[in-house]
């Protein structure tokens, strides 16, 4: 049955293009600690629930993939169960390490759960995830260009696969971080 929301996961066998983004576009993936558990999450999720990976890309406050579940498995459980995952991960590394921002970040957290009703003390990431299905292979090359280009565009790099918090380094024929699919 077709989902009637206008971004939804709704075909099990689908190849996504989805971005989630933390609460108020907080740019938290500065810190090497933080972006290190997202690669050993979605590492696992490779390994262990079933997901097939693209392409991705991690900037500081949001994430781009390309993705799709393996036969058996379902796309919405693989990204729900990697958001509250990383969040927890996140929040507590967070507070353990020394962390110059702690507090006012941890206050931001605090205040998202509060609108929230699905959280009780902190919310990370926003809620949506914005999936949108790669029909064709044309709109599929235009998403893996965008994300791709995302450390290009903020002026970080010069090229796409000297960024090494994306799936660049692989579609240059160099090893990254996750191994990767090629659509």
């Amino acid at each position: 049955m077709k989902d009637s929301r206008p971004y939804a996961i709704d075909d099990p066998d689908g190849v996504y293009f989805v971005t989630f983004a933390t609460v108020y576009w907080i740019d938290v993936f500065t810190r090497k600690r933080y972006k290190d558990i997202v690669v050993e999450s979605l590492k696992f999720c490779q390994e262990k629930k079933g997901l097939d990976l693209f392409a991705w890309c991690l900037m500081t406050n949001h994430i781009h993939l390309i993705l799709r579940a393996k036969e058996g498995f379902n796309l919405s459980d693989i990204l729900r169960d990697f958001k509250k995952f990383t969040a927890s991960q996140i929040i507590r590394s967070m507070q353990e390490d020394p962390e110059s921002r702690k507090e006012w970040i941890l206050w931001l957290f605090e205040q998202a759960a509060k609108k929230n009703s699905r959280n009780t003390l902190h919310q990370f990431w926003q809620q949506d995830n914005h999936p949108e299905q790669i029909f064709t292979e044309k709109f599929g090359a235009q998403k893996l260009d965008y994300l791709h280009n995302n450390p290009v565009e903020e002026g970080w790099v010069e090229n796409p696969w000297d960024y090494l918090y994306s799936s660049a380094r692989n579609y240059a024929g160099e090893k990254g971080l996750l191994e990767v699919l090629f659509l």
